[in-house]
């Protein structure tokens, strides 16, 4: 016991300190119980095969497709345009679209998502960002209080309950908790948060580089970009590839890339990009992007049966009718011409970037100049920029050719950031399916199942770019910080401190009744989570406060909640969840400024909750 608890509050100091990453120290915590032999190897691993902390794994991922199709963003700004120039409106709507988001997506992900939107729709309002900032980061806590997988606390407690025996959580059980931390947190929040004076400063945020729009804008691309689409059956092109149609030297144009329908219904339709290869068989339906001289491509099309497409046409049903580049699957990049480089006075065409890279060349630009047309033969001269096309994967490859130019920009890194807009309905069914699944008990499959599934579905349709894009959804500080010290529970039960310290609290509390001692928890759950993450605070007082409820023989539910909420609700510090933390700097806010308005919300928090768990949850 004795072990156990310097163990504890060791990891304690460390973890209030925040001198050491947090996961190292729960790894050195478990190492600790390990030596100290307060745990078996088996007991000290058992939380890396948890189903709760298999479950967090497969959510990042799913919350990753959720942002990499832009469904979130999508969602957020279409609702977020109801709020008008009304600044009450703008203030509920923030609250109540975040904490929507925040019931399926982790609260971090949900305020990096929402805070662009938000600073510019107050600013169309004409009203100050300070006020709207700091309920955004409250509104995603409240938020992951509504659903089981809405935050870690949550998964923590049912995990908890079903260990000792009990029904585990239901998805939707923590909904009627949630709702009322939104309508105490709005009630509060509305007329308080006037008390953050306007301190708006503006400032000229400095582009760091250039955009894939405004790098196709400044070569003028789009200016000459034509679409024609293979309609007709009967058409010569069909079944040809790319390098038979010989289109650069019969006409002089370029094919930049195909866009193919990869099936479509009334629900979900999606296209696929692909670059122009020259080994690509052409098929009906296909539509082709093509840069050239504008009677050329006239030619072209009459040849082959092709139908040109005006501004003002869908190229495939259910898709944008303006003709632009997009950068779901292929992307732009700049590469600047070394004087050492042997590409020098070699036309485009004899240095074969798209047979040896696979990509093309939309254009040049040689000092102020902006070359586009006839491309192929133009030969390269020392300091030209090059503006190519292709798959992320190829240009990012072409930065090992550093002898003969340099790749300006990190294009892999952008390309991360690029939303994949047309995979977004398909991210919603995905969404939508695992949802039902965990909802409907008639459905034979396990929550945790049910989240794989989701993910990998996430992967394989390409919601998320890659296997490798999806492990970097994944916190991984957050899931190793919680596997560690989740055996820290079994130490705590297996030498007796669990079952101390619940004792000490119960003859302290228990004998003045049940709402007391719920008092008593949530409290010692709210002060820990200022210093420690609810993450930890959660895993560490759940033990405890089923240990409490089982010493006076009422149901444990409701101290369940009490940690949960409490774990979630803490407001009073910048540091208490990463949600405070990201609005600080957007906002201006100072550490007085959550001092001020949220150390009152989370007492607030904790009285209504003190008097709603047992309404909600008897003892």
């Amino acid at each position: 016991m004795i072990a156990t608890l310097i163990i504890l509050l060791i990891s304690a100091i460390l973890f209030v300190s925040g001198k050491v990453r947090s996961d190292l120290v729960a790894i050195c915590a478990l190492l600790a119980l390990l030596l100290c032999q307060v745990l078996t190897p088996a007991e000290g691993l058992s939380g890396f095969s948890n189903t709760t902390v298999i479950m967090m794994i497969g959510l990042f991922i799913v919350g990753g497709g959720i942002f990499q199709t832009g469904l979130a963003k999508m969602i957020g700004s279409k609702v977020m345009t109801l709020a008008g120039n009304s600044e009450i409106r703008l203030f509920l709507l923030v609250m109540i679209v975040t904490s929507a988001i925040g019931m399926f997506v982790s609260n971090t992900g949900t305020v990096a998502l929402m805070l662009p939107i938000v600073v510019s729709m107050a600013a169309a309002a004409g009203t100050s960002p300070r006020r709207l900032l700091m309920p955004l980061a409250f509104a995603s806590s409240m938020g992951g209080m509504m659903t089981l997988i809405g935050t870690p606390p949550n998964l923590i407690v049912s995990d908890t309950l079903e260990s000792a025996g009990y029904e585990p959580l239901a998805f939707f059980s923590f909904l009627p908790v949630g709702l009322v931390t939104l309508v105490v947190g709005i009630l509060y929040l509305l007329p308080v948060t006037k008390m953050l004076a306007p301190k708006d400063k503006a400032k000229d945020k400095k582009k760091t580089g250039k955009s894939f729009n405004e790098l196709v804008n400044e070569y003028g691309v789009t200016d000459n970009l034509f679409r024609v689409h293979i309609k007709e059956e009967d058409s010569p092109a069909i079944g040809k590839t790319v390098a038979e149609l010989n289109v650069y030297r019969e006409y002089g144009i370029n094919i930049l890339e195909l866009r193919r329908s990869a099936g479509q219904n009334r629900f979900v339709r999606t296209v696929n990009q692909k670059l122009a290869s020259p080994d690509l068989v052409l098929k009906p339906g296909d539509v082709l992007y093509l840069s050239g001289a504008p009677e050329q491509i006239e030619r072209f099309a009459q040849d082959y049966k092709f139908r040109l497409l005006d501004r003002h046409t869908d190229e495939i049903e259910g898709s944008s009718s303006n003709p632009s580049l997009d950068f779901f699957d292929i992307g732009v990049a700049e590469i600047l011409i070394m004087p050492t480089s042997s590409m020098i006075n070699r036309t485009i065409i004899e240095a074969g970037f798209r047979s040896k890279f696979n990509v093309n060349v939309l254009g040049i630009r040689r000092k102020k100049d902006y070359i586009l047309n006839d491309l192929g033969a133009q030969k390269m001269h020392d300091g030209d920029v090059l503006l190519v096309q292709g798959a992320w994967s190829d240009i990012a490859r072409m930065k090992n050719e550093s002898s003969n130019w340099v790749v300006l920009g990190e294009p892999l890194q952008e390309a991360a950031k690029v939303t994949l807009d047309y995979k977004a309905p398909v991210a919603a069914l995905i969404m939508i399916g695992m949802i039902v699944m965990m909802v409907v008990d008639d459905i034979p499959v396990a929550p945790v199942t049910a989240v794989l599934l989701a993910a990998v579905l996430m992967v394989i349709t390409g919601c998320v770019r890659s296997v490798e894009a999806a492990y970097k959804t994944i916190n991984w500080q957050t899931i190793v910080l919680f596997a560690a010290m989740l055996p820290m529970s079994i130490a705590l039960e297996k030498t007796g401190v669990s079952e101390m310290i619940s004792g000490s609290i119960v003859t302290g509390l228990g004998g003045s009744g049940p709402r007391l001692l719920l008092a008593g928890i949530y409290a010692v759950t709210s002060v820990m989570t200022i210093f420690i993450s609810n993450t930890v605070t959660a895993v560490l007082m759940a033990p405890i406060a089923l240990q409490c409820a089982m010493q006076i023989g009422v149901s444990p539910v409701p101290f369940m909640f009490a940690v949960t909420v409490a774990a979630s609700m803490c407001f009073a510090s910048p540091f208490s969840t990463p949600p405070n933390a990201l609005v600080m700097s957007a906002g201006q806010y100072t550490f007085m400024d959550y001092v001020k308005v949220g150390l009152p919300l989370q007492i607030l928090m904790g009285v209504v909750m003190v008097f709603v768990l047992p309404l909600l949850f008897p003892f």
